[in-house]
């Protein structure tokens, strides 16, 4: 007999596993969380959030949303990506990212009714771990995952006490590895994988200094400091990070990953210090140092039977593009109301397919861009004479002709410039982090075409109705006190959603009668004048690709998984058969 038993079973508390917790709880779905440490992450990690990620928070509750932006620095002061010889030193170059262009910034604001930020991993984690908690999940610290095995009916998991020394057993009707880039779940679970671990290696040097003189006029996340001859590695060059603007940083500093790993005195990492702020004098105080390495790793399976992996579990890389805890947290709201309806009884266990058919291939994309986003650095060592094999005194020589004025450093610069601007791949990627579109046998196309992207797909969110896509925002506004109200408040929160116009009342009444056979709940929405809600600036007439008698039908991540241009002649019929299909039935 088991000693604990739980419907779903959660190793790991990072961003995937807590936010996988904090949504079932909200869903009522009974689910445990261990941690094989004493408490949750201790050092900033991840820490930029991009719009998709903010859109879970949200839905999760204003409140979680609300507490996010309280403890991250904010967009504006996310800023400009800096390039400098050092801190102290001249400045070769800058690029607004993040959001910041103006061009981008219109994109941000009419793509989503969140905020791009900077919450650092020790901010995030715990306010989705305390979500969990005080919903309803039972977490066990100092708890550690030894091994697994699933049957028909289940996964018994063996764990270690990390207090008490002694091995237990828990019982769970699904198991989720959200236990990191060196998951032993996956491990045991032999997941395939394709790529390479170990192809580059890094150290963190986290440290509180004020800084505040040498940027507080040129606000960033991320400064670039380069300098020949200092040793290169990891993410391509010397990084000053912002932890907390202005007094708490972190350096990365490459080393060679065929040579052992360095140990960071207090006195190494001073010097560091020192040399990329270019302050001879600075004192700092080091809070912790750690060596990581660059990895191009992603499964290309996600689960196998009741056993599901996420997270930085199925798809390790650098943090090149600020993918990572993102990515985490949108795999744990696509599987999420997967578990929650199959557990409740109002789907067949092959919706649970869905998941790898969708999450794989998003995790093949995001590995494969954030270490491509290190090659595209090279141009920047090229355009500053800096390129690998350059001999150091030739290299400051090289970096220094960009001042004169000949033919020879005006075309320096102008290559100087671009390479710069293109690292808007890596820094301002919209398209990376919101043209997410599904395939997979929880969306029903009924054989339409997917709309080709008309701008670059990596660049620039382009919004869609099409079966797969996350729904498109628009503000609507409400009857009565004229609030405003986005799309995707409307849907979400662990249920279906219709949506239809005026002319598709049917689709309502139709929708009614299917929730209530298949024992779901499904909200729908009349948009139009005199309803609830009114699209006044007809962005949504635009955006919804169908007309008003047409319908979506939205799954409980955002995404459109059906939708009918015009009302059909047998909207029940259409209904149920489409959500037999999704919900397998």
């Amino acid at each position: 007999m088991p000693d604990i038993t739980t419907d779903v079973l959660i190793i790991g508390t990072g961003p995937a596993g807590s936010a996988t917790a904090a949504l079932l709880s909200t869903y009522g779905v009974e689910n445990m969380a261990i941690n094989r440490y004493r408490w949750l992450a201790n050092t900033p990690r991840a820490h930029i959030t991009n719009q998709r990620a903010m859109e879970v928070l949200r839905d999760l509750g204003r409140e979680v949303e609300d507490e996010a932006y309280m403890f991250a620095t904010h967009q504006e002061l996310m800023g400009e990506n800096i390039f400098c010889e050092s801190l102290a030193g001249e400045e070769i170059g800058r690029m607004k990212a993040w959001g910041n262009h103006p061009l981008s910034k219109a994109e941000h604001l009419m793509s989503s009714p969140t905020q791009m930020n900077d919450l650092p991993q020790t901010f995030m984690e715990p306010l989705l771990f305390k979500t969990a908690c005080s919903r309803g999940t039972q977490a066990r610290m100092s708890t550690e995952y030894l091994r697994h095995e699933q049957d028909i009916e289940g996964v018994t998991t063996t764990c270690l006490d990390r207090l008490t020394g002694k091995e237990f057993t828990i019982r769970s009707k699904y198991l989720v590895g959200a236990d990191g880039g060196k998951s032993l779940v996956a491990e045991n679970e032999r997941l395939p994988f394709e790529g390479k671990m170990g192809v580059g290696g890094s150290m963190n040097i986290l440290f509180r200094a004020d800084l505040s003189k040498y940027v507080a006029h040129r606000p960033s996340v991320l400064y670039w400091v380069m300098q020949p001859g200092a040793d290169v590695g990891g993410i391509g060059m010397g990084l000053v990070r912002m932890v907390r603007p202005w007094n708490e940083w972190l350096i990365v500093w490459g080393y060679d990953i065929n040579e052992p790993e360095p140990e960071v005195t207090p006195e190494f990492a001073t010097d560091v210090a020192r040399q990329l702020i270019g302050d001879p004098d600075l004192e700092i105080e080091l809070l912790s140092a750690n060596t990581w390495t660059v990895n191009n790793y992603y499964a290309t399976k996600t689960s196998n039977g009741r056993v599901f992996c996420m997270g930085d579990a199925i798809h390790r890389h650098p943090p090149s593009n600020g993918l990572g805890s993102n990515t985490s947290i949108q795999d744990s709201f696509n599987l999420a109301w997967k578990l929650a309806m199959v557990l409740k009884g109002q789907a067949g266990e092959r919706l649970l397919e869905s998941y790898n058919a969708e999450r794989a291939p998003i995790a093949k994309q995001i590995v494969t861009r954030a270490n491509q986003s290190i090659g595209e650095t090279g141009p920047i060592f090229a355009a500053l004479g800096m390129a690998e094999g350059v001999d150091p005194e030739q290299m400051q020589k090289n970096l220094e002709a960009r001042t004169d004025g000949t033919a020879a450093a005006e075309a320096q610069r102008e290559a100087i410039r671009k390479a710069i601007a293109f690292k808007k791949y890596e820094f301002d990627a919209h398209g990376v982090e919101m043209n997410q579109r599904y395939r997979s046998n929880a969306v029903v196309t009924d054989g339409q075409i997917e709309p080709a992207f008309q701008l670059d797909a990596d660049l620039h969110y382009q919004p869609t109705t099409w079966p797969g896509a996350r729904l498109p925002h628009v503000w609507l506004y409400r009857h009565g006190d004229g609030a405003e109200t986005s799309t995707l408040d409307i849907c979400g929160h662990g249920r279906f959603t219709l949506l239809t116009g005026l002319g598709g009342e049917p689709w309502v009444e139709a929708v009614k009668k299917v929730a209530e056979e298949f024992g779901i709940e499904i909200e729908a929405h009349v948009i139009g004048p005199r309803q609830t809600y009114i699209d006044h600036s007809g962005e949504w007439a635009r955006l919804a690709e169908i007309s008003d008698s047409g319908c979506l039908l939205v799954r409980p991540d955002h995404h459109v998984c059906w939708r009918a241009s015009s009302l059909s002649d047998d909207p029940k019929a259409d209904l149920t058969r489409v959500l037999k299909t999704i919900l397998a039935r």
